[in-house]
């Protein structure tokens, strides 16, 4: 393919890994992960209420990974409430994997920026052919697509990056995060989850997956062979040169 070609393919990657950054960062620090309602059990229980009349204890809430806020219902009107993970839920939250999730997400940030760099670097500089060169760019593009992945990849087995996605979703399903939100420092009243959706940060993040598979495309179409991939020549020459010997 004509070094200009190759050009415009690498500042593609380029461009797609810097917008996937800017969406990351963005999404790391907006309360738009879970959209979550929650019914006041107890409230309910005590007046007997059914039908309409349930309405009036359905309460809701949205949250990211650092705060987030909703609204408590429990048949006496609606109560706004605000919240932060750091310092207020951390008692009520299993901590370690929240801050997993956050430290894996800040990593993959960086590694994205990186790929970033050397996309830029492989269209305008001289690339060496090891991590600066197409072998450097199929790694990140691997590693940032392993990170954000949403569920086990038999691709990518082991990868500390799948825990980001497995992590929150495990947090939010299996500890049952918003419950243990809707409750805090609720003594009087018992909440209990109704429904929860993951909303735009966490669907931007899953695109980020699927941008770093299609860089390692770019790279491929752009005439580089995926790493320890060998050619028919070379094994060719590789066949003849050991019937020689």
């Amino acid at each position: 393919m004509p070094s200009q070609q190759k050009k415009v393919i690498f500042c593609m990657a380029g461009m797609l890994s810097f917008v996937c950054a800017l969406g990351a960062v963005a999404a790391l620090g907006t309360p738009l992960w879970i959209k979550a309602t929650f019914f006041c059990k107890t409230g309910a229980l005590l007046v007997n209420a059914s039908g309409q009349e349930l309405d009036k204890f359905m309460g809701e809430m949205q949250y990211g990974l650092f705060h987030g806020e909703g609204v408590r219902q429990c048949g006496l009107g609606a109560r706004p409430f605000r919240f932060s993970f750091f310092p207020d839920l951390l008692k009520a939250t299993p901590v370690s994997i929240h801050v997993n999730v956050i430290l894996f997400s800040t990593i993959l940030i960086v590694l994205t920026l990186v790929g970033t760099a050397f996309f830029m670097y492989n269209a305008f500089g001289k690339p060496f052919e090891t991590l600066h060169g197409p072998l450097g760019l199929y790694l990140l593009s691997f590693i940032s697509a392993a990170l954000w992945l949403p569920a086990p990849s038999p691709q990518a087995p082991g990868s500390c990056g799948c825990l980001v996605m497995i992590l929150f979703a495990s947090e939010v399903k299996i500890h049952r995060l918003s419950e243990k939100i809707a409750n805090y420092k609720e003594g009087t009243y018992a909440y209990k989850t109704q429904s929860e959706k993951y909303t735009t940060s966490f669907w931007v993040v899953f695109i980020c997956f699927f941008v770093h598979f299609l860089n390692g495309l770019l790279i491929r179409f752009a005439g580089f062979q995926f790493p320890f991939a060998k050619s028919k020549d070379t094994e060719t020459t590789n066949v003849a040169a050991d019937l020689m010997y």
